[in-house]
């Protein structure tokens, strides 16, 4: 998996865009307004930074310790960085990144949800 792969898994999510508010070189994937994959690298090494339900982070910082690390510069309770290293099945990343996209989802404001997904979300 790489940082095109995933900005491409991502992009096909409903309201989800790709941006730039940081630094030309650093994406950044949103959806509606609050971001939900930061892509970057560390220590030359492509990596993402995932958000992550805080009861249950920790098992898979345990389950790859040299792969999924407390989140580089953001909350280490609720994010994850994901070092690209092939380490991590790429099926289990898809399932990381869901689940960073429907936790970062179900924040968004009432009006938000229905200006994206229609009435009732």
């Amino acid at each position: 998996m790489n940082h095109e792969l995933l900005i491409a898994l991502a992009l096909k999510k409903p309201g989800t865009s790709l941006r730039y508010p940081f630094e030309p070189d650093l994406p950044v994937l949103y959806v509606g307004s609050k971001m939900f994959a930061l892509l970057g690298h560390q220590s030359g090494v492509p990596s993402v930074n995932l958000k992550a339900d805080p009861d249950t982070i920790w098992l898979m910082r345990q389950t790859y310790p040299d792969t999924v690390l407390p989140g580089y510069h953001m909350n280490k309770r609720h994010w994850n960085t994901v070092i690209l290293n092939g380490k991590l099945a790429d099926e289990e990343l898809e399932n990381m990144l869901e689940e960073s996209y429907q936790l970062v989802r179900r924040n968004l404001s009432k009006a938000e949800k229905e200006a994206i997904w229609g009435p009732g979300q």
